[in-house]
C-alpha cells in the first residue's frame, strides 16, 4: 500500500465517522418510528450552523458550541415531532405520505438556513492547527478529533442502548410497539428520547463535518444518500450495522477518487449498497436494535 492510498483510507475513516453518527440517528428513527426521514441531512446542516453561530457570533469555545448545537437540533427535531410526525401517526398516514412530507421539511429547513445565514461557505473561528506526522502520513488534527469524538459518541450510545432502562425500552418498541405499550412501556417517552438522541448525534456529525470542510447550506443534503446507503447496507434499524456500513462506504468513496474522481463518490456508495443487497437482501446485519 502506497502513501497516497493510506492517506485516502485515513480520510475515509474521518468521513465514515461523520456518516456513522448521522446514519445512527436515521436508523433509530426508522427502527422505532418507521419513518424514512429525508430531512435528516438538513437537520445535520442545522446542527453545523448552530455550532457556527455560537462559536463565531457568541465567541464561545468550539466544544461547548457543539454541545449547544446538538441541544438546539434535538429541540428542533422534537418540535417537528410535536407539530408534524405525531399528527401523521395519529392520522395513520401512509409511508409514501411521510416520505413526501419529510422531503418538504428538508426543503423548509434548508432554505430557512439560507434565509438566515446566507448561501456562502463559512468556517468556524478556530486557530490554524498543523497536520500531525504519523507513520509518514500527514493527518490533519481536526480529522483526529473527529475520529475520537465519533468513537466516544458511539460508545456512549452502546452503553445507553444496552445498559439503561430507556435503551431497553427503545429496543422493545423497535421490536413490537403494540406489545411494548401493553407491557407498560411509556412509548411517548421512548419517542422523545429517540428524537433527542437522533438530533444530538446528527448535529454532532454536522459539526464535525464542518471541522474538516466548510459549513454550507447543502452539506447535509449531499450526505443523505450515503446515510441511507449505510442504514440499508447495515440492516434497517440496526445502529451497529449502520456504523459498520458507514465506515465501509466512507473508505470506499475516498479510495475510489483517484480512479473515478470526486464527483462519483455518491455513485460508489450506492453501487456498494446494491452489490451487497444482491447477495444479502436484508443487509449485512439483522435489522433490529
Amino acid at each position: 500500500m502506497d502513501v497516497q492510498q493510506a492517506q485516502l483510507i485515513v480520510n475515509g475513516i474521518a468521513v465514515g465517522s461523520i456518516i456513522a453518527l448521522a446514519a445512527v440517528g436515521l436508523t433509530l428513527t426508522y427502527g422505532i418510528l418507521r419513518l424514512a426521514n429525508f430531512a435528516h441531512g438538513d437537520f445535520m446542516t442545522l446542527g453545523a450552523y448552530l455550532t457556527l453561530v455560537t462559536n463565531t457570533v457568541g465567541n464561545i469555545n468550539i466544544w461547548l458550541s457543539m454541545a449547544i448545537g446538538a441541544c438546539g437540533t434535538a429541540i428542533a427535531m422534537l418540535l417537528s415531532e410535536k407539530l408534524l410526525w405525531s399528527r401523521m401517526r395519529a392520522n395513520r398516514a401512509t409511508s409514501t405520505t411521510l416520505i413526501i412530507l419529510s422531503i418538504g421539511l428538508a426543503l423548509f429547513v434548508r432554505y430557512g438556513i439560507v434565509f438566515i445565514w446566507g448561501g456562502s461557505n463559512q468556517a468556524y473561528n478556530l486557530p490554524v492547527s498543523p497536520a500531525r506526522d504519523l507513520l509518514g502520513l500527514k493527518i490533519p488534527q481536526n480529522q483526529i478529533i473527529v475520529l475520537v469524538l465519533a468513537v466516544l459518541a458511539i460508545l456512549s450510545l452502546h452503553y445507553l442502548l444496552q445498559n439503561t432502562k430507556i435503551g431497553k425500552a427503545m429496543r422493545a418498541v423497535a421490536d413490537d410497539i403494540d406489545l411494548a405499550r401493553v407491557s407498560g412501556i411509556n412509548v411517548d417517552q421512548v419517542i422523545v428520547w429517540t428524537w433527542a438522541i437522533a438530533g444530538s448525534l446528527t448535529a454532532l456529525g454536522g459539526s464535525m463535518y464542518g471541522l474538516i470542510t466548510a459549513v454550507r447550506p447543502n452539506m447535509g443534503w449531499f450526505l443523505i444518500l450515503p446515510m441511507f446507503a449505510s442504514v440499508i447496507l447495515g440492516g434497517i434499524g440496526n445502529p451497529y450495522g449502520a456504523i459498520a456500513a458507514a465506515f465501509i462506504i466512507g473508505i470506499s468513496q475516498e479510495v475510489s477518487t483517484p480512479f473515478l474522481g470526486s464527483q462519483y463518490k455518491q455513485g460508489v456508495a450506492l453501487f456498494i449498497m446494491i452489490l451487497v443487497l444482491l447477495i444479502r437482501p436484508k443487509g449485512l446485519f439483522k435489522g433490529t436494535i
